[in-house]
């Protein structure tokens, strides 16, 4: 976000002659604003990365709450320093590892509190002050006078610090620094040289996994600093150091002292790694050779534009070009790269281990992103694709079963379903390859016949019985079924008749829990009798059988046979009826509903995944217009280029892959059977720019605030009387065009 600086930090930043970073001619990455999402519940950072990146160096404002799950939070005016591994969007904090803070004055070794910033090595800052880009990250620290500036490469972090005053310059790296539901086991900190700095720290948090073990991560630094160290005192657990060249402890910081007196800036390279101090220096030497901050922060920006122009549209409205970019950009933030410059990585069996070519990557968010955010990427990186299959499996050989939600070399179990299974069986069944398909199959299989998370249950009663499972067994139930349905589909295709014939009858498993007397899923006993104290309001509770949500939001989720819901609401117009009367009932929710479920239109909850495909449902009940109304409507009033631009969580991806899909006019309502329904396209004219080197091209013609209504469809000049494209057409390029109008306009075929 390119926000107005004030007189004095202009005045400041031309004093210290600090440049402003990147390219001045217009480019894509002009339209990305990294605050999107900062405010609000959006869950974002504001810091560098590039796509993809191990490192994510963003400013920490706190590390504490609901709201600080990224460490930023655009409320607060005090900044703790700037950490170099962040979660995009989650709805639970963690990493934050390898703090560093530039100071002036006395020493301080703890940060001090958003209250009382004068306490420690924090400092005030105001958001005019900020400067934030695809890649960059500036802003003063007003109580030091110092411009701090960040990039990044894909696996180190590159500091520049301005100084204002004439003072010795302090470095504070904090690596008992974490988000504090974290616990910090050890951590060193070793000065090699006078401007050669490392260390490690080891911290157990978010991860769960079948060994105590699988719970910790280890971060690794090595940072090169570009003035010499002129002295050096030390920190841990309580007792301060100093004539020592290096420390151990729990809890590990440093203070570096430099002159700058003469030049006033300190430029810090940090690579990191989760293997060892040699990978973190081969990473940085690798990545940043020179000490050209300039030229890295314009790699950055290249970096991001190679993804970004996959997509070009063309629209007068900046504020529609910054909130589709920046979602395209939020969208290729995570999974991150886990694998260092030789191919070495920590494994899920706590060893060194090494890749065989492709990139390990790791914070798969998979009941979140496998809904379009994983879709959206078979698209515009196929190679990534692979890359993150051939991490699952890895993670099936060292650990047992696929990733369901893995954080560094660590299993977290966070959230339901094997969700692993869509992905690779979207990516199967589009032909893209690179991995082996037999093992993948193999581990798909395992993973659903495993006796965990209720998974006997479901063998043996065809669905989870709420008695055997007190909680979450509608929900469980439902999503265990879609990734069943998908592990058919792969069976179909490889000729697997036996497997097929079983998968597709676990497929039908939400069939049990529907209860059609009132068109609701709803809990069910060992017995078979429904459960009585139904409330289709009723969120997480001891009297919920869901997560996440309620059944007003779940029972939509069966995107493998849409027409087994049609059916059981009374065929095509009770299904419509019970769809408007979900976006047209009281949005009230009980005291135990999760912050999760926001962004509500009645009981629709943008916020939060399972409701994600629900407005694409109306093509199915030959009521299109309805659905085009409501995706405008969410568009247009949830999302916004401003820093509360996000509803909910940005979940890694899938919020914003949400909008990335709408925007071009459809969405995979079936994130596995290869077919992007319509919506009503955001812009004018917009192109994809396909890894064959094809192109696809979106013309919406009329389009305006109140034509959003699809009247008639072509493909390639032909009449199109279908609601939806398949993957296949699209890779093949051509021109789908959209004639819009004010009225309803033609019904799809959805055969």
């Amino acid at each position: 976000m390119n926000s107005k600086i004030s007189l004095s930090v202009l005045a400041l930043s031309f004093l210290l002659g600090c440049t402003n970073s990147g390219p001045k001619d217009l480019s894509l990455t002009s339209y990305v604003n990294p605050m999107i999402g900062t405010s609000g519940h959006g869950h974002t950072f504001p810091g560098a990365t590039v796509p993809f990146g191990m490192v994510q160096l963003s400013p920490d404002t706190y590390n504490e709450g609901w709201d600080w799950c990224s460490g930023y939070h655009y409320s607060d005016n005090s900044i703790m320093g700037f950490s170099h591994t962040h979660l995009s969007g989650t709805g639970r904090g963690e990493l934050l590892d390898v703090l560093m803070m530039p100071t002036i004055g006395p020493v301080k070794f703890e940060p001090g509190t958003r209250e009382k910033p004068n306490n420690g090595y924090r400092s005030r800052f105001s958001h005019r002050s900020e400067m934030t880009k695809a890649g960059y990250y500036s802003v003063i620290l007003d109580d030091y006078q110092i411009k701090a500036e960040l990039t990044a490469t894909k696996r180190a972090g590159f500091h520049r610090y301005s100084f204002g005053k004439d003072e010795k310059g302090n470095l504070v790296i904090d690596l008992a620094h974490s988000f504090k539901t974290d616990s910090i086991l050890n951590g060193t900190i070793k000065i090699v040289n006078d401007t050669l700095i490392v260390g490690s720290h080891r911290s157990k948090g978010w991860g769960e996994g079948k060994e105590k073990y699988f719970a910790e991560h280890s971060v690794f630094f090595a940072a090169r600093l570009s003035r010499p160290i002129k002295s050096a005192s030390f920190y841990a657990d309580g007792k301060v150091t100093e004539n020592v060249k290096e420390i151990q402890g729990m809890h590990v910081k440093s203070n570096l002292v430099f002159d700058i007196s003469k030049n006033k800036q300190l430029l810090i390279k940090v690579g990191i790694s989760g293997v060892d101090v040699e990978g973190a220096l081969k990473n940085v030497d690798a990545e940043i050779p020179n000490w050209n901050f300039d030229k890295v922060v314009k790699a950055a920006d290249q970096n991001w534009n190679e993804i970004l122009k996959t997509f070009q549209v063309k629209d007068p409205n900046q504020a529609n070009k910054e909130t589709f970019y920046t979602a395209l950009y939020h969208s290729c933030v995570a999974p991150f790269t886990a694998s260092d410059v030789d191919g070495r990585y920590m494994g899920f069996d706590h060893k060194i281990q090494k890749t065989n070519g492709f990139s390990m990557m790791t914070g798969l968010s998979l009941w979140d992103t496998f809904r379009a955010a994983n879709p959206l990427y078979t698209i515009m990186a196929p190679n990534s694709v692979s890359d993150i299959i051939n991490s699952m499996l890895v993670q099936y050989e060292q650990y047992g079963l696929l990733p369901i939600w893995p954080l560094c070399n660590s299993e977290t179990n966070c959230m339901i379903g094997y969700h692993s299974i869509p992905v690779i069986v979207d990516a199967y069944l589009k032909g893209i390859g690179g991995f082996d398909a037999e093992k993948a199959f193999e581990a798909m299989k395992k993973s659903a016949m495993q006796d965990d998370f209720d998974i006997q249950c479901l063998k043996k009663h065809g669905y989870i019985p709420r008695d055997l499972a007190p909680t979450i067994s509608v929900a469980r139930t439902l999503e265990y079924a879609f990734d069943d349905w998908c592990i058919a589909q792969m069976a179909q295709k490889m000729g697997k008749t036996d497997d097929n014939t079983y998968f597709s009858k676990r497929g039908k498993a939400f069939d049990n829990l529907f209860d059609t007397s009132i068109g609701f899923m709803r809990g069910k006993d060992s017995k078979g009798q429904f459960r009585k104290d139904f409330d289709p309001y009723d969120a997480v509770n001891a009297h919920s059988d869901f997560i996440e949500g309620n059944s007003w939001q779940y029972t939509w989720f069966v995107p493998q046979d849409i027409q087994a819901l049609i059916n059981g609401m009374g065929g095509k117009a009770g299904f419509v009826s019970k769809l408007d009367t979900l976006f047209s009932v009281s949005s009230k929710q009980d005291k135990d509903t999760p912050i999760d479920v926001s962004g509500l239109i009645g009981q629709y909850a943008q916020g939060n995944e399972p409701s994600h495909h629900v407005a694409y449902l109306f093509n199915f009940g030959d009521a299109p217009w309805k659905t085009q109304q409501r995706v405008h409507q969410i568009m247009s009033t949830l999302y916004s280029n401003k820093p509360d631009g996000l509803c909910g969580n940005e979940d890694m991806g899938q919020m914003s892959a949400w909008y990335v899909f709408s925007a071009c006019g459809f969405y995979p309502v079936n994130p596995a059977d290869g077919r992007y329904v319509f919506g009503t396209p955001q812009f004018a004219e917009l192109a994809i720019n396909l890894p064959n080197k094809k192109t696809f091209t979106v013309l919406a013609k009329n389009l305006s605030g109140e034509n959003i209504y699809i009247e008639k469809v072509t493909l390639n000049g032909q009449d199109y009387p279908k609601g939806y494209i398949s993957h296949q057409q699209l890779l093949e390029g051509g021109t789908l065009e959209f004639q819009m109008s004010n009225k309803p306009g033609m019904v799809f075929s959805m055969e």
